[in-house]
């Protein structure tokens, strides 16, 4: 019987080696803007090498390697039978952003309920670069503000570190960006940290014929903001749609097998489709609720 598995997450696996400056950055971010006092932080990770850059959550790679190794493994011993088990942290940021060098074409990788995107950005940076200086860290700092995502944000960078590069979507000063706060101060990256690494580039889960994992591996649906804003829409008006969608598609194909499952807030497990999606639904809409202040609200709107 084919098996098709439901995921709610994108796993990362190891490949080829390629030496990488590696930049760390404290993030700090208040997700409710009517609970201030709750301030998360997660460690970003910024690799850069010739061919561009990557920013990440530190805490969301380690997750993603482990229960991708995991996979693997089970894979090889009884294909026919997969458990995905995430223990630990699983990281607090689930978005990654890409730059491609030369031109620093920009892409946002995310997820909206079961599918993955890739989301185009055409708006660059617009500095403006300020007299004013002082050090951050150890770096020899200069400031320079902008406008971007719908936020207000002052920047510092070092001309000390030759990167025209900067954590998120932020590029094009003549240096790399140390440090990088929005107007509200609910939303701060800080250079902590850098060392040269032989990092892991990216692969595919290879899925034996006739097993398929959806959110695990394959390609992202590549979309510009636009089209994004309508997905998004539509999303937060019926989070449950798409896995309706794919039941009642597959429900009446005897080869084929949907299994969703999930657990209740109380750590009780439910398989009942119907179930499943009343707790996705309430989940999602809880949520939302409480992450109502995005880095980037422009593209959420």
């Amino acid at each position: 019987m084919k098996k098709i598995l439901f995921s709610l997450f994108l796993a990362i696996g190891c490949g080829v080696f390629a030496q990488t400056n590696r930049f760390f950055y404290e993030y700090k971010f208040i997700s409710d803007s009517t609970d201030k006092a709750d301030v998360k932080t997660e460690m970003m990770l910024l690799d850069i090498d010739k061919n561009g850059s990557n920013y990440y959550s530190r805490d969301k790679f380690v997750a993603d390697s482990t229960v991708n190794a995991d996979i693997q493994k089970q894979l090889r011993s009884s294909p026919g039978n997969i458990n995905i088990n995430r223990s630990g942290k699983a990281g607090q940021v689930s978005y990654k952003v890409t730059k491609q060098y030369p031109d620093f074409k920009t892409y946002l990788f995310t997820s909206v309920s079961m599918d993955n995107y890739k989301v185009s950005e055409d708006k660059k940076p617009e500095w403006k670069i300020l007299q004013d200086k002082q050090k951050i860290g150890e770096y020899n700092a200069q400031k320079a503000t902008t406008s971007f995502g719908g936020r207000e944000w002052t920047a510092w960078f070092s001309t000390d570190i030759p990167f025209q590069d900067g954590p998120y979507k932020f590029y094009g000063l003549p240096g790399l960006i140390v440090k990088i706060e929005d107007k509200t101060g609910t939303h701060s990256m800080t250079l902590v940290g850098n060392k040269k690494i032989e990092a892991a580039v990216e692969k595919e889960l290879d899925l034996p014929e006739g097993i398929r994992m959806i959110g695990l591996g394959g390609k992202e649906i590549e979309v510009n903001e636009s089209q994004f804003k309508k997905v998004w829409k539509a999303y937060v008006n019926d989070p449950t749609k798409n896995m309706r969608e794919m039941m009642m598609r597959n429900g009446g194909d005897s080869n084929n097998k949907v299994v969703f499952k999930t657990r209740t807030s109380d750590g009780k497990e439910i398989s009942d489709p119907n179930q499943v999606f009343r707790e996705m639904e309430k989940r999602t809409k809880e949520n939302l609720k409480k992450n109502n202040n995005p880095i980037e609200p422009d593209l959420l709107r």
